[in-house]
This record gives structure tokens, C-alpha cells and sequence, in this order.
């Protein structure tokens, strides 16, 4: 097990290997041990078509709110 391990859901540092995934204990957060990390690149931001958004992008949120 590598100790540099951190969950890059909540940044914890005791996530451990379990098969082939990476398991976080405190969040709960579990992601395949074959995921890139983020530090072997820049984050690829999609929406939810699945297009890449880039610097300068107009986007829109909305939330449905129930009736």
C-alpha cells in the first residue's frame, strides 16, 4: 500500500486498498486503484451532456424544485 494515498473526495489520509479499489473510511468514497490521479494531469471538466467545458464558458445551474 502507498502512503501517499489521499481520498480525492475528502483529502483523508487513511484510505486503504481493498482488490483493485482505494476505499476511504472517513467519507465513504470509493474509486478503482487504475483511476488517473490528479496529479498526473489537469481535471477534464464535463457537463451533463458530457461535453468538455473550458476557461470562459458560459454555463447555467438550475435546481428542479418540488412542487
Amino acid at each position: 500500500m502507498s502512503d501517499s494515498i489521499t481520498c480525492p473526495q475528502c483529502s483523508s489520509d487513511y484510505c486503504y486498498e481493498d482488490n483493485n479499489l482505494f476505499i476511504c473510511p472517513e467519507c465513504g468514497y470509493e474509486w478503482p486503484m487504475d483511476a488517473p490521479s490528479e496529479a498526473s494531469g489537469a481535471r477534464v471538466i464535463k457537463d451533463a451532456n458530457g461535453n468538455t467545458l473550458t476557461d470562459g464558458d458560459t454555463v447555467t445551474v438550475i435546481k428542479d424544485l418540488k412542487s
